[in-house]
């Protein structure tokens, strides 16, 4: 390979080469404990194909601490991920505790000059000044979760599909109300974060589709994404509804406080709809003792997908299922429905 060639082939790295659309269908959140990834959530390096080992490639890490089991899962399955190829050296920075702490680790993290860096951001809006700066610098980002609204600031993006969640929640619920022969049914929505964009996209996912069968949310609460925040916003949501016919949750970590407010409010006049796809919500779902009835996945399995694209990025090799010879530009996971009858199938991908 010349000289030139060369250049080309890092500046195809950097910026996309041909922007692929890919659906991963993958499925993974509740415990608020961390725990050790599955087999299944965590695919090891098989012999054969790109799994065989390749140049030695240096990937800088970055996520927000794990106070919440969902990311707790993102950091472990990503460590899992990286410690499967021989041929990666995983090197993990402190997020701190806001964007601004995370931006300071992630300028040391530059200076250290990794092949690949790999992150979820406390805020992408806040933190896309960082994406520019290590892709002018060279080296690639994989952004996960929270977007950077500038495509400039990274050469791949994972992340879930907020809106779907918020459709395929709207459209179980409506399926149950249409079955139980409901009318004009009082319906409520606990979200997460409502400063986050993946909130509010899950809301509208949630809104859009209700609307379309000439429903609406009548109480809505944002909670934190913690089992605290979701037990109060729970509470309170439930003095203000008498009555009540369905509720989605958006997160099922924050669902272990709101389920623990209404077991002490003695409520189940309703049903309930979990999200993210946790081992516990699952666990609930197939026992059927709850309200909880259903959870509408978002993957902490990303993490592992993001480690090895990253690993392949660093490497100039594009995925070995596509025809094209670099890694997608974008990747958007589905958002699946996990009820009491296919709940047995994706246990193995909970955490």
């Amino acid at each position: 390979m010349t000289q030139h060639s060369r250049d080309m082939s890092r500046r195809r790295l950097l910026f996309g080469g041909a922007a692929v659309g890919a659906g991963v269908i993958l499925a993974g959140c509740t415990s608020n404990e961390q725990q050790t990834p599955t087999e299944a959530q965590t695919k090891a390096a098989e012999t054969g194909g790109n799994a065989e080992p390749g140049k030695a490639v240096t990937i800088g890490f970055s996520a927000p601490a794990a106070d919440h089991g969902w990311i707790a899962a993102i950091t472990n399955n990503a460590k899992a991920q990286a410690a499967a190829y021989s041929d990666v050296t995983f090197n993990t920075v402190e997020a701190g505790a806001d964007a601004a702490a995370q931006r300071a680790a992630l300028s040391t993290l530059i200076s250290q000059k990794p092949d690949v860096i790999v992150l979820l951001p406390h805020d992408g809006k806040e933190l896309n000044s960082f994406g520019l700066e290590a892709m002018q610098a060279g080296i690639p980002v994989v952004n996960l979760d929270r977007a950077f609204p500038d495509a400039k600031a990274y050469r791949l993006q994972i992340k879930g599909d907020n809106y779907g969640m918020g459709v395929s929640a709207a459209t179980f619920i409506v399926e149950q109300l249409k079955a139980k022969n409901v009318s004009n049914p009082v319906i409520a929505e606990i979200a997460g974060i409502d400063s986050l964009e993946l909130t509010q996209e899950r809301s509208k996912g949630f809104a859009d589709t209700l609307a379309q069968h000439g429903l609406r949310v009548q109480n809505r609460r944002a909670a934190e994404f913690t089992v605290d925040s979701g037990q109060r916003e729970a509470s309170q949501l439930l003095q203000a509804l008498p009555r009540m016919d369905a509720l989605w949750n958006h997160d099922d970590d924050q669902g272990v406080g709101v389920l623990a407010a209404i077991s002490q409010a003695n409520r189940s006049e309703f049903f309930m709809v979990g999200g993210a796809g946790s081992k516990k919500a699952m666990e609930d779902i197939q026992a059927d003792s709850t309200v909880l009835k259903a959870t509408v996945t978002y993957s902490p399995s990303m993490a592992s997908s993001a480690i090895s694209l990253a690993r392949l990025i660093g490497q100039g090799r594009g995925m070995s299922d596509l025809v094209e010879l670099q890694v997608p530009k974008e990747i958007v996971l589905a958002s699946e429905t996990i009820t009491k009858e296919n709940a047995s199938d994706y246990l193995k991908l909970g955490f």
